[in-house]
């Protein structure tokens, strides 16, 4: 119990930070300063999300899937390429400069392509948030791999471990910070990627995400009802931010002594 009111003190700051924010847009929008119908208030923007989610869970639901989705196979293949990397040097001499320039080229460049080619919407959309996801968890898992300590890394030659007992037993436990955090950075990534591939895509109906409704609402100018489909996908980012935050407390958070 100390050590949860210890945490949630810490976050007392952001949250008297957001309430001011708010208080002051509130107070903006009510006194005459900001026209309603261009930026509504917070308490008309929450009741507009509160009124209408059950329309938006559907979207919500597909764009959360779309995210966990890209955010796994993000994952696999990023472990599996900084193993790959990490055990031959000259496999990532080779490949890494394609995996970089994936990441530096801008999703909204990519996604009109691959939705050419991909025949399937949804899967277009998963491959559209992969590539934004992928580079981090990769770059963060090779770093952590590559950070062990060089009197152990010694220790184990020196017994005759081979390359794939020494990536076992020595790099993969090490590395396990360092792929949280590329995991909290692809977290956001995804979702990023799966909203952005989805406005490329211009899709309509009723398989489609939270991109899509603000593009309907954008369309009839119903801005409460687009800034709501805007407040659910961030508190969705903040979600995933706090379930990779929370998944690493638990797993390395008595190496840090939280």
């Amino acid at each position: 119990m100390k050590r949860w009111g210890s945490h949630a003190l810490q976050h007392l700051p952001a949250a008297l930070l957001l309430l001011a924010l708010f208080g002051a847009w509130e107070a903006a929008v009510r006194g005459g300063a900001v026209p309603p119908y261009l930026l509504p208030a917070p308490s008309t923007i929450a009741s507009t999300l509160v009124d209408d989610f059950g329309s938006f869970a559907g979207a919500w639901a597909f764009t959360l899937k779309v995210t966990l989705s890209a955010l796994a196979l993000a994952c696999a293949s990023g472990i599996v390429g900084a193993a790959l990397f990490a055990l031959s040097p000259a496999l990532e001499r080779a490949v890494m400069p394609l995996a970089i320039g994936l990441q530096v080229t801008p999703l909204v460049a990519i996604a009109p392509i691959i939705l050419i080619y991909v025949n399937e919407p949804s899967t277009a959309l998963l491959l559209c948030a992969w590539v934004v996801a992928f580079f981090p968890i990769l770059s963060n898992t090779l770093a952590g791999l590559r950070a062990t300590d060089a009197g152990l890394n010694a220790l184990f030659q020196l017994y005759g471990a081979t390359r794939w007992q020494r990536l076992r037993f020595l790099l993969v436990p090490g590395c396990v910070p360092y792929f949280l955090a590329g995991l909290r950075i692809g977290a956001g990534l995804a979702l990023i990627g799966a909203v952005v591939a989805e406005f490329a895509a211009g899709a309509a109906g009723s398989q489609t995400g939270l991109a899509s409704r603000m593009l309907e609402a954008s369309f009839r100018t119903d801005m409460p009802r687009m800034f709501a489909c805007l407040a659910l996908v961030v508190l969705t980012g903040l979600g995933l931010y706090g379930a990779v935050a929370a998944l690493e407390r638990a797993w390395v958070g008595t190496w840090r002594g939280r």
